[in-house]
């Protein structure tokens, strides 16, 4: 096994959910409801944060095994946290998971084909690499709320809440998914 994989591999078996909770503290998983309540109430999407300390042994087996790069276990896994939040059962197909691997430092925007289909790979790419950039100087919050922004900004563009002529909303928006983070 080439030394790098082993690397991985014993960086993923020494990260767990402990970690998720001290990068994601409970002051800081209140504010980033908060902050995702308030984004929800200005558009028609769902968005939720998953942090995962490390990939399960099942996934990173695949890497190892199989060769596959590290990039696509990380984005299978992210699309697999997104049905498991059910994230696929939005009535307007427009849920965005915001999912940070630790072990990794990597980050992964999954969206609903409602809005997938309306914004460029190119957007989201660029909102992940800002991302990543707050992310690789320990500013976790920063990177979440500044991700937060950029995918809230992009639900108002091409679902925002509808409102009336008093510039109140239609009718009570239901709130389809919990809005607090997922540490995992």
């Amino acid at each position: 096994m080439k030394l790098s994989r082993l690397h991985r591999l014993l960086r993923h078996r020494w990260l767990d959910a402990s970690d998720a909770r001290h990068a994601i503290p409970p002051d800081l998983v209140e504010r980033l409801q908060q902050r995702v309540a308030a984004s929800e109430r200005r558009h028609t999407g769902e968005v939720r944060i998953y942090v995962e300390g490390s990939l399960p042994l099942s996934y990173l087996w695949r890497h190892l095994r199989d060769g596959l790069p590290i990039e696509q276990i990380v984005r299978e896994r992210a699309v697999m946290m997104f049905a498991k939040l059910r994230m696929w059962d939005t009535a307007q197909r427009n849920g965005v998971l915001i999912y940070l691997l630790l072990a990794e430092h990597a980050i992964e925007l999954v969206a609903d084909r409602g809005l997938a289909a309306r914004v460029p790979p190119a957007q989201w790419q660029g909102m992940v690499g800002r991302l990543g950039q707050r992310l690789a100087d320990g500013a976790f919050e920063d990177g979440l709320t500044q991700a937060l922004e950029e995918v809230s900004a992009a639900l108002v563009e091409h679902f925002p809440e509808p409102l009336g002529p008093d510039g109140q909303p239609l009718a009570p928006k239901r709130n389809e998914l919990p809005d607090a983070p997922v540490l995992g």
